[in-house]
């Protein structure tokens, strides 16, 4: 008994020593950006390792006024929102149509679905661009936010379906029974009853949509119009033969820091979410 004891105690010793190791190799590079980003020039260059003698927000200031990071925020922002709620739009009743209702392209239908979950988006922009182009549709934000719900759809409609299918069909009977129609039940019974599975598709298309550089790269050609990502990629440029890193960090925490805010709120909900969801799968 005591060397299963042991065994068991070390092995999770060994577990718990790689988790440590690992949480510092994700945090401390997330901390060095935000420290470097209160630095000057002068600081950086004689020890980038060193903490900064002060709070320098003017690294700040010249992100967003000279480096224009302000209006490429708000372009991120909007396009963003818009897109998740496309994404919602689309998937949500693509996704209650897949798993509750029994018809004969059911099977086909989620087939399609299920196949683009292999592809990635990165495949589609030499052909999207042809056709964007075409059309006379880029330098078009709504277009963009159109293009990112379109190419996840596969995935937040397999993760939905999942919800859906775990729901007892009795709540469906019940609201039947007091007179509701199939968008009535879905959008009073079943949508928040399927609360896990929206906050993690809200999370995860936020995350992607926000980061995504390929495709607003591709199809945003005036800078006025460009988002958070592509913009931080312009200031890298410009401030690396500048030698304003201060501020070149300081973009590089903007950008993060959305993303960490809305993770540490949802946090819960989302591993809640994914867990479920795997389940009722």
């Amino acid at each position: 008994m005591q060397n299963k004891r042991k065994k068991i105690n070390l092995g999770n010793l060994v577990i718990r020593l790689l988790l440590i190791i690992n949480s510092i190799l994700v945090i401390y590079p997330i901390l060095w950006a935000f420290s470097t980003s209160f630095k000057t020039n002068k600081e950086f260059l004689s020890n980038p390792w060193k903490l900064p003698g002060g709070l320098h927000w003017k690294n700040y200031t010249n992100a967003l006024v000279k480096g224009h990071l302000g209006s490429y925020f708000l372009n991120s922002i909007v396009i963003t929102i818009v897109a998740i709620i496309i994404l919602l739009a689309l998937s949500v009743p693509a996704a209650y149509a897949l798993s509750r209702f029994d018809f004969k392209l059911n099977k086909f239908i989620s087939l399609i679905f299920m196949g683009g979950l292999f592809l990635s988006g990165s495949y589609t922009v030499v052909p999207l661009f042809t056709l964007m182009n075409k059309m006379n549709l880029l330098n078009n934000r709504l277009v963009l936010a159109i293009l990112y719900s379109v190419t996840t759809l596969p995935f937040n409609i397999y993760l939905l379906s999942g919800f859906f299918k775990g729901i007892s069909k009795e709540y469906e009977a019940a609201a039947s029974i007091d007179g509701c129609g199939h968008f009535r039940t879905l959008y009073s019974v079943m949508v928040p009853m399927a609360k896990p599975g929206m906050v993690t598709v809200i999370m995860f298309a936020f995350m992607n949509y926000w980061n995504e550089y390929i495709l607003s790269f591709t199809m945003i050609r005036d800078s006025a119009k460009k988002t958070l990502s592509v913009g931080l990629k312009s200031l890298m440029e410009v401030q690396k033969y500048a030698t304003d890193w201060g501020a070149m960090f300081a973009g590089l925490v903007l950008v993060m820091l959305p993303t960490m805010i809305f993770y540490i709120a949802v946090q819960k909900k989302l591993t809640g979410g994914l867990s479920l969801g795997g389940l009722k799968g």
